[in-house]
């Protein structure tokens, strides 16, 4: 089960995150989203458990709680929507009008 964590503090890292869920069970892989600029923390990350019932748990307990000084929100990942817009979202795009090149 892939678990979605917010609100993490921006010193934590992903050794100590992979510890605290491992008081739960088996954490398959971790990872804590950085800013691709600076490497910093963005406050959220990924944990998935292979055992539905430990990743269930560790979302019951930990759901809510303060971390390291920050109230945490721990819940079930949810798959992205697929639009089915090419190219994905964001990004420059130009408007309808017509361009004359030259």
């Amino acid at each position: 089960m892939k678990i979605f964590i917010t609100g993490l503090p921006v010193e934590v890292g992903e050794d100590e995150l992979t510890a605290v869920f491992g008081d739960f069970g088996q954490v398959k892989s971790l990872r804590i989203i950085k800013d691709r600029e600076t490497g910093q923390s963005r406050g959220f990350g990924f944990v998935e458990m292979p055992v539905e019932e430990e990743a269930k748990e560790a979302i019951k307990r930990m759901n809510g709680g303060d971390y390291n000084g920050n109230r945490i929100k721990v819940a079930e990942a949810q798959e992205k929507p697929n639009t089915g817009a090419a190219g994905g979202s964001g990004g420059f795009k130009r408007n309808n009008r017509t361009e004359k090149s030259y």
